[in-house]
């Protein structure tokens, strides 16, 4: 009887439907929350009051204590995915002196701004970085704590409290506009479940990042941009930021509920120029490429450039059209290095705004019709989502704050709720 011999396409077949080839792919860690550092003076509350550094990134109240009890920290963070396996990022990157961290805890606080610094002690995990408890951070550093096992569920708040010993601090590296209420106590507290008439604070100090361990199939995108990507007239403890909007309608579909949102907008941030925080040209590698798991990069950057040519903070400030069309190409193709899809966000109306400018208009129409000419791998029309029909250059005004720059509530939700989720499900 003559032997059947398959042809090679069906051996193939066979051994890709094998149980080895079908194994699923393995977990991965994904950021999901993040916030980008920029550094603060630590100087005492009256000398700050004569200090210049920007609203967006206001001076921190003095961490050098003369006593010995050093202070707690109790941050909030709302993150987008959930997961079971949970590790945070603290940073030192803009420290002159080493940053002792002598305790650190992570617990899930529930009811949200009601709890204020309460949390729930059966969450609650101490974290060790390389088993120890405590981590000396250098000058220009971030560290990642150990994994630790949490249930955080996806849109819950997540309590991380420091303690953070007396020591010299010439610089605070945070998040100046947290738009969220933190609290701090003296002494070492991390481990209770409510802080005693704490005081409260708007930044995150120390705290950059919140990565979960979740199927291969999850990723983040990030939101990368200014103070209208920060939040700037959103209300606090919200969680009413455009980017928010948007993780929450994620979740809301089964098809890109695994998909995290990253927050990388800084208050007065540019493309080109160091103002506030490094420019997104410089800061691309560290608030971009270092997270984990990202996917999507949303790219919303360039009014401050454009209304700085109109308002020069110092001599060769101005930049040119072309400067910032060069920015923009030299992001796309830095993502795209590294298989990153990247999506064009149009800039928002501006007419009315203290720095707007006609030449500044020209300016806007050039960078989002280069934004619409194909470039991206797709356009979120902001521009579109927010404007007022009648006057097409300026803010609807159910969308604005009243600085006719910043959108307010409003303004945001139309901004996430323009968003085609479908670009997250490819």
């Amino acid at each position: 009887m003559p032997r059947l011999t398959l042809p090679l396409s069906l051996v193939l077949l066979a051994s890709l439907a094998s149980p080895a080839a079908r194994a699923a792919a393995p977990d991965h860690w994904v950021g999901t929350w993040s916030a980008s550092p920029v550094a603060a003076p630590n100087v005492p509350p009256a000398a700050s009051a004569n200090a210049t550094t920007p609203p967006s990134a206001p001076p921190a109240p003095p961490l050098a204590l003369l006593g010995t009890s050093g202070q707690t920290l109790r941050e909030i963070v709302h993150v987008s995915i959930g997961g079971s396996l949970v590790r945070i990022v603290l940073t030192n990157e803009f420290g002159v002196e080493p940053l002792t961290i002598a305790a650190a805890h992570i617990a899930l606080r529930p009811g949200g701004i009601t709890a204020g610094s309460e949390v729930q002690l059966t969450s609650a995990n101490a974290l060790t970085f390389n088993g120890q408890p405590s981590v000396i951070i250098p000058p220009g550093v971030a560290v990642l704590s150990d994994p630790v096992a949490l249930k955080l569920p996806a849109l819950s708040d997540l309590a991380i409290s420091l303690y953070v010993p007396a020591q010299p601090l010439t610089s605070i590296t945070q998040h100046g506009a947290g738009y969220q209420t933190n609290y701090a106590v003296d002494g070492n507290h991390v481990g209770d479940k409510t802080l005693d008439d704490p005081r409260t604070f708007f930044s995150w100090r120390f705290v950059k990042e919140v990565d979960v361990m979740a199927p291969a199939s999850s990723a983040a995108v990030v939101t990368l941009g200014d103070s209208i990507t920060d939040g700037t007239a959103s209300p606090r403890d919200a969680n009413a930021r455009w980017p928010n909007v948007l993780a929450a309608r994620l979740q809301s579909n089964k098809k890109t509920a695994g998909i995290a949102v990253l927050n990388e907008g800084i208050g007065g941030n540019r493309l080109l120029n160091d103002v506030t925080g490094p420019s997104a040209l410089s800061r691309f590698d560290r608030d971009v490429l270092s997270h984990p798991g990202v996917r999507y990069l949303i790219i919303l950057e360039g009014i401050n450039d454009i209304g700085r040519t109109a308002q020069p903070n110092k001599p060769g400030d101005p930049i040119t059209t072309p400067q910032l069309l060069l920015a923009l190409q030299q992001l796309i193709d830095r993502a795209h290095a590294h298989g990153i899809k990247v999506y064009g966000a149009t800039l928002t109306p501006f007419v009315g705004a203290r720095y707007a400018t006609p030449e500044g208009e020209v300016m806007r129409q050039a960078e989002n019709a280069f934004i619409r000419s194909g470039k991206f791998d797709a356009i979120l029309d902001f521009d579109k989502a927010t404007q007022d029909p009648a006057h097409p250059a300026a803010l609807l005004p159910a969308n604005d704050s009243g600085d006719h720059l910043h959108p307010k509530a409003e303004g945001y939700k139309a901004m996430g709720n323009s968003i085609d989720l479908k670009l997250f499900s490819k």
